[in-house]
């Protein structure tokens, strides 16, 4: 059983570490899809593509990073990937049929969130998991880099941008706190 048992400390922090590793594995699973949308829309010419393309190229290398994580810890993956798959898809469709501008603010949504969520996780790793950490930050930075992207393209300015914001922004915390536990 690991060496821990399911009431110690060492096993709270397995716990931690695992449901940590199986929401940034699925997050950035969904963060692929909602690009793919995206693209799909837009398609390969429109001016934003490129940008669309190289943001969905690190979310890439983020998810492999956690796909080998979840094998190499035996971290039980989250059972929503099937809703994650066809949600990000039709949230970046949806936002670039409306206009590049929500598509980039779409963008803008998820990175604000996907920040805190990683700021959150590196307070609660400390030192803990130095692997872990590093790959987080490493990936923080790109994820702030995605929202610059966004917010230079215009993100802000779609209408309604308050309001789109504020509905992506809970659809990831919702998202979040799901793929913690299921």
């Amino acid at each position: 059983m690991n060496g821990w048992k399911p009431g110690d400390a060492q096993g709270r922090v397995k716990r931690a570490t695992d449901a940590m590793v199986r929401v940034d594995q699925a997050g950035e699973y969904g963060a692929i899809r909602i690009y793919a949308g995206q693209l799909a829309v837009l398609g390969d010419r429109h001016p934003a593509s490129r940008s669309i393309h190289h943001m969905a190229q690190q979310e890439e290398r983020h998810r492999a990073f956690f796909d080998r994580m979840i094998v190499e810890r035996r971290v039980r993956p989250t059972v929503l990937q099937p809703i994650w798959k066809v949600a990000g898809f039709a949230l970046g469709a949806v936002t670039a049929a409306i206009s590049p501008r929500a598509a980039m603010a779409c963008t803008a949504a998820v990175e604000t969130e996907i920040d805190k969520h990683y700021e959150e996780q590196l307070v609660q790793l400390g030192a803990s998991d130095p692997e872990l950490s590093a790959a987080i930050l490493d990936f923080q930075a790109e994820e702030l880099e995605h929202k610059a992207t966004a917010i230079a393209a215009g993100a802000e300015e779609t209408p309604g941008y308050p309001v789109l914001s504020a509905a992506i922004r809970l659809g990831c915390k919702v998202a979040i706190a799901a793929a913690k536990r299921i």
